[in-house]
């Protein structure tokens, strides 16, 4: 049977410490999925539901948007992925009782764990201006008062329409066109925080803003460069990917300012010799400081240009733009200087080196650690020249593979998710509804925060997501949501975002992946798009967790007949009764979905179109590949200081606490830790077990402070820390953000230690 939910807070002051794991998945793996499963969901609940996990004929797991192989295990998942699915196909509930017997002062002070683990939404809620308890609604007079505080506002640019990476392709693309028929592009979204970095870079240096890989590619690779990504806790199934192209004879690089267990040995579950054995991934660890990878990239772009034959003539020639430019810059890098910005050893760059020049397939894979600093847009660029050098662009085996954190996120973006839409899709959109789309670019997330903040934003509508706790500045957005008329959030779960409130708040529950979602003209699928780029059906089995639950197209749609009336002729009951409908809209609007419906029946999806991996064909200003020659940067450590990442637990997905154990880095029982470097620590004079007050140091001269950090001495990178979100986005800056593409810099934090007094 599945267990109940916690019924208070689980005391977290005195986390357990062992050393960290040197391998990742096996039978712990195996153990604590089942456990976690059956507490959510029961035996046979359990059975049922994570066999169809990614299978062609069941449901997109709603965790990492990792592709699926062709060839399918019976239980294709993983670890977090099934702990995805328990939480969204729980048996508990939060019915309208839960909110009459917690007032929202009560929640406000519980954990993100708490919260989530109370179970799923069951009935449309009601926060009613100067309430402290939340209500249930008719889920007409919901639309009404969002209807009723759009027409209010003196502008549709007062409305900010924010999704999550969750949201299929079919309630995205109703979403935009909603937002966009009201008047407005303000649609930020999670890519804002998370890889806008890597769009912004990719756009300008090869034309297309996504991987230019299929999972074939990482198959047939002579190296795989692994850069600033934890793929063990944050897209475990990559994992086996990585290992069948070490069987296959790749050589793989990590580059991280920590070791990381599934990147050192990975025991698959699969297989009887993974359980037992393993196999081990990594052939060279670079151990780099936090914001170092632009300078390491820089001087091996050098070293390559100095290698008599190393660099791919005819490529260069034929398809790229800016050469000369780059060189020039590139053959300035100064290796003591590189020594600096890295942290690492002469040696280990002339070894990198030398399984750069000997691989003629490299594909260089990156997340979170590249796209989150000032200068990460610069350093994904640098990434792309070291490709483009030794022309591993556009060939089977090579390419760009930024990893995608959430399973419809890449997806939700080509749905036009954007709040700086491109021209030509406007023109489509205007094209096939009849309706002049604006033109003024909308806000992102930062500047979302800041218009709340300063009263030029008025309505908050989420899609998904828990878009408090995942922004930065922690007490900056509270304060901005509070100043909102009217926050809406479309969920499943129960998070902080629905107890950080404007004037007025509405909880509006959805269906999940897991579940059955029944329309006028019957059952209906949705899709999503994976992190390379493939499209493919998802099909939920349960009977939903409520009958007052509504799937995300069917709000979208009744949500805009109501705010925007009868006078446009978009057919939005049509939409809700059948989404074949908004897939034939979406194949004459979006380039790639031609004969959509058609193509979305092969249980194996179809991919989309990419001119630089198809064609070798750049749809660039230049109609080339650029090569880019940006000043080297790197962050600047005052003494007596240390830079700070913010990082996912192992027990973690995103915002959603599972547990509190990091199982690999061997945490139990805590989140509030800082994983210090022994050196650093004895300098500072900081004992492992100490608690300590993490106070960030920026140029504004604020003081964010986040207090009763139990300290770990861990081999971290020198002069670098790390401590899990959403606890440390407190000290996050609204306003330090990487150049160019506006995403927080929650990589290269500046903080001192302060011992708590708590201690």
């Amino acid at each position: 049977m599945a267990s109940k939910p916690p019924k208070s807070d689980p005391v977290q002051d005195a986390p357990q410490v062992a050393g960290p794991k040197h391998a990742a998945a096996g039978l712990p793996a195996i153990g604590h999925t089942l456990r976690i499963a059956q507490q959510q969901m029961g035996v046979r609940r359990t059975a049922l539901t994570l066999l169809r996990v990614n299978q062609k004929d069941g449901f997109d797991c709603p965790g990492c948007a990792w592709p699926e192989p062709e060839h399918r295990h019976a239980a294709e998942f993983c670890e977090n992925g099934a702990k995805a699915v328990a939480e969204e196909a729980t048996l508990r509930r939060v019915t309208p009782d839960f909110f009459a017997a917690h007032p929202v002062s009560d929640l406000a002070g519980r954990s993100g764990y708490w919260l989530g683990q109370q179970g799923r939404l069951t009935h449309p809620m009601y926060l009613a201006e100067g309430a402290d308890h939340y209500e249930p609604i008719a889920w007409e007079r919901a639309f009404d008062i969002v209807a009723e505080e759009l027409a209010a506002l003196g502008s549709p640019d007062e409305a900010l329409f924010y999704t999550s990476g969750r949201t299929s392709n079919e309630a995205a693309f109703l979403y935009q066109l909603f937002a966009r028929e009201l008047g407005t592009n303000n649609l930020p979204d999670c890519s804002n925080m998370c890889h806008e970095s890597s769009g912004s870079a990719l756009n300008e240096t090869i034309g297309i803003g996504k991987g230019s890989v299929l999972l074939d590619d990482l198959y047939r690779a002579d190296l795989i460069i692994v850069a600033g990504q934890n793929p063990g806790t944050n897209h475990p199934r990559m994992l086996s990917a990585l290992e069948k192209a070490k069987a296959n004879g790749a050589k793989i690089i990590t580059v991280n300012p920590l070791p990381e267990a599934g990147m050192e040995r990975f025991k698959n579950p699969q297989t009887p010799q993974g359980m037992v054995k393993g196999a081990a991934l990594t052939d060279l660890f670079l151990q780099i400081r936090l914001g170092g990878d632009q300078a390491l990239f820089r001087l091996l772009n050098k070293l390559i240009l100095d290698t008599e034959g190393a660099l791919d003539d005819t490529f260069i020639a034929e398809h790229t733009h800016g050469f000369e430019e780059f060189a020039q810059a590139a053959r300035a890098a100064d290796w003591d200087q590189t020594l600096t910005a890295t942290g690492l050893t002469r040696e280990s760059i002339d070894e990198a080196l030398k399984m750069i020049l000997a691989s003629q397939r490299t594909i260089v894979c990156w997340a979170m650690g590249l796209t989150q600093h000032k200068h990460s847009v610069p350093t994904i660029r640098e990434v792309v020249n070291f490709l483009l050098l030794r022309g591993n662009i556009g060939r089977p085996g090579a390419g760009v593979c930024p990893v995608r954190g959430h399973s419809n996120v890449q997806g939700d973006r080509t749905m036009g998710i954007f709040e700086r839409p491109a021209p030509a899709f406007l023109d489509a959109l205007e094209k096939e509804f009849g309706f002049k789309p604006p033109r003024e670019h909308g806000y992102d997330v930062v500047r979302a925060i800041r218009a709340l903040r300063d009263g030029d934003a008025k309505v908050f509508f989420a899609m998904g997501g828990n878009f408090v706790s995942a922004s930065p500045d922690t007490d900056v957005t509270e304060a901005a949501m509070r100043r909102a008329r009217l926050t809406v959030h479309v969920s499943t779960k129960l998070n902080r975002s629905h107890v950080v409130t404007g004037a007025r708040a509405l909880i509006l529950p959805t269906l999940g992946r897991t579940e059955r979602d029944l329309q006028g003209s019957g059952e209906q699928f949705v899709t999503v798009e994976d992190s390379m780029g493939m499209v493919h059906a998802s099909r939920g089995r349960l009977e939903p967790a409520s009958p007052h639950l509504l799937s995300e197209p069917a709000i979208v749609a009744r949500l805009a007949r109501r705010a925007l009336g009868e006078a446009g002729t978009t057919p939005w009951e049509e939409f809700e009764k059948d989404y074949a409908t908004i897939r034939d809209r979406i194949a004459r609007v979006i380039p790639g979905f031609q004969d959509f419906n058609a193509r979305v029946a092969d249980p194996a999806g179809f991919a989309l179109p990419h001119a630089p991996r198809d064609e070798r064909r750049f749809p660039t200003a230049t109609g080339k590949a650029n090569f880019t020659a940006a000043p080297v940067e790197h962050p600047e450590l005052p003494e007596g200081r240390l830079l700070l990442q913010t990082l996912r637990s192992h027990d973690q997905y995103n915002t959603t606490i599972y547990g509190l154990d990091d199982r690999y880095r061997g945490i139990k029982n805590g989140r509030r830790v800082v994983l210090v470097n022994p050196d650093d620590a004895r300098e500072l004079k900081i004992a492992d077990g100490s608690y300590v007050d993490l106070v960030g140091e920026w140029k504004d001269g604020v003081e964010r402070r986040a207090p009763g950090f139990r300290v770990v001495h861990y081999p971290t990178a020198r002069g670098c820390a790390a401590a899990y979100y959403p606890e440390t986005n407190v000290l996050v800056p609204l306003d330090s953000t990487a150049d160019t593409s506006n995403t927080p810099a929650s990589k290269s934090v500046v903080v001192r230690l302060e011992q708590s007094t708590a201690d």
